[in-house]
């Protein structure tokens, strides 16, 4: 079997950037292809943002240039090897020198400059991938650019033989600009902008570009894969997505077993273990006394860990919260977004004293810890591509309640009373009683201490390591090969 080279191309990779689960996912799955004998190398942009701890360490290659039609700009390479993974970081400081990652109002063009750059910088640091692994809306143009500038036009075939693979993380964000960047910043022939291609209602549509030219696409879970061929979920591309369905494929993500291991996580204030699980109780203790929580190992501790945005299910939240508080619980949440959802837990925090926890911020040692210390882990989302926190949840123990949609119906089994099988409580409407009378059979449960331990190591049994999912990506890498060759 051919040795496999991948060109991996992400706009963020933990832990050098990190808005969302996208990071994670391009932190973890290149490792876990390289443990397989995968050559993979991972491409992302050199962010003003990254640690001067990685940056210290990066090497210098040199520069190469990036035409935007009528302008050259900049290209330097950077290199670092880290944590068995071999990365190049793509240096233009007006592009990625911000304040954030995203949404300076010129994403358009920064992100047309990186996929360019994704092509570019090949010849340059000398590896010829044989597919190209592209990652969400901000690596979308790589496709077309591929087949309109590259593939047939390079007189020594360098780029011939490529392919790529398009991973959807979220289809909601689609990265959509005016049609004018065609000719401003693109310079594709224009016979790519029309309705089976990357026009999207007269503006031009990574996202759409991607699985419109892409050799093949995947999404973040079977059931994800199947949702956004249906209207509801489809976000207006649900008709390119059905055309494309024998080209599409569901592989569940999955999470770093390494880093997220309750026995040597150093974030957590005691190490525990499926075998002896008295740590998780001593930081559920810990947690609360630190996030003014009244210290009690009976309460059950519900925690939140998410954008607060209307997508994960806070409107459900809203509907139910007084409700919520009126089982006898605590609530610990951890996250930032709508203002209207921050000011609801902020809220709550004064209403509850002593019972809610609002911690209005990003902060992943308290996210760790978190996940460790809380009973029960509550995703109510509206639609969720795959979802990470769930799998996060159960590696340390801490039980999820949810909605039956996308990767949260892929990898939460519902609790069964007269088996006694099941790592979580799932609601199947989107509905805000049904998901308060989730949670409340969720608590009905936890009254038996017994039962509640057996669930518990069956969540952390469950094997959401990176392996399986490698593999499908291997074997479809391999399939691509031998269909083109």
């Amino acid at each position: 079997m051919k040795d496999l080279k991948i060109w991996f191309a992400s706009s963020e990779v933990a832990p050098f950037a990190k808005t969302g689960g996208l990071a994670d996912v391009a932190g973890s799955l290149p490792k876990a292809l390289k443990r397989l004998g995968v050559d993979i190398r991972v491409v992302m942009p050199k962010y003003g943002q990254i640690d001067k701890k990685y940056t210290d360490a990066m090497v210098f290659l040199g520069n190469t240039y990036v035409n935007l039609t009528w302008r050259r700009q900049y290209c330097g390479v950077y290199h670092l090897d880290f944590d068995g993974v071999t990365y190049y970081f793509i240096d233009n400081e007006y592009y990625f020198y911000r304040d954030w990652y995203y949404g300076m109002g010129d994403d358009g063009e920064r992100f047309t400059f990186f996929c360019k750059a994704i092509l570019e910088v090949l010849p340059f640091i000398e590896f010829k991938p044989d597919i190209i692994h592209l990652n969400d809306w901000q690596t979308g143009l790589v496709s077309p650019l591929l087949d309109d500038h590259y593939r047939e036009y390079r007189e020594d075939g360098f780029y011939k033989n490529m392919h790529t693979v398009y991973t959807i993380h979220n289809l909601k964000y689609q990265g959509v600009f005016p049609k004018e960047i065609m000719n401003e910043l693109i310079g594709l022939d224009w016979k790519y902008f029309n309705p089976e291609g990357l026009e999207f209602y007269d503006n031009v549509s990574f996202m759409k570009a991607a699985l419109a030219y892409s050799t093949a696409l995947t999404t973040v879970s079977k059931s994800y894969a199947e949702e956004i061929k249906h209207d509801f979920y489809g976000e207006n591309l649900q008709g390119l997505i059905r055309r494309r369905s024998d080209d599409l494929f569901g592989i569940v993500n999955g999470i770093d077993f390494e880093v997220n291991n309750p026995k040597t996580d150093p974030r957590l204030y005691a190490p525990f273990s499926i075998d002896d699980l008295s740590g998780k109780a001593e930081n559920k203790k810990r947690l609360q006394a630190e996030t003014g929580l009244k210290v009690s190992a009976d309460t059950p501790l519900i925690a939140i860990i998410s954008r607060l945005i209307d997508q994960k299910g806070f409107d459900l939240i809203a509907c139910m919260l007084h409700e919520i508080m009126n089982m006898d619980v605590q609530l610990i949440v951890l996250g930032t977004g709508d203002r209207c959802y921050e000011d609801m837990f902020l809220q709550a925090q004064d209403w509850y004293p002593g019972r809610v926890s609002a911690n209005i911020k990003y902060d992943g040692v308290l996210a760790q810890r978190i996940y460790a210390a809380s009973d029960m882990f509550l995703m109510p989302s509206l639609y969720e591509p795959c979802g990470l926190s769930q799998l996060f949840a159960m590696r340390y123990g801490t039980v999820p309640i949810v909605r039956e949609t996308g990767g949260l119906k892929d990898t939460v089994v519902p609790y069964n009373a007269f088996t006694g099988e099941g790592t979580g409580f799932s609601f199947t409407n989107y509905n805000a009683h049904e998901m308060k009378d989730c949670i409340g059979r969720a608590l009905q449960v936890y009254q038996s201490k017994s039962i509640w331990r057996e669930i518990v190591k069956a969540c952390m049994s469950q094997d959401f390591s990176w392996e399986k999912s490698a593999r499908e990506y291997e074997e479809l890498y391999h399939n691509i090969i031998g269909r083109f060759s």
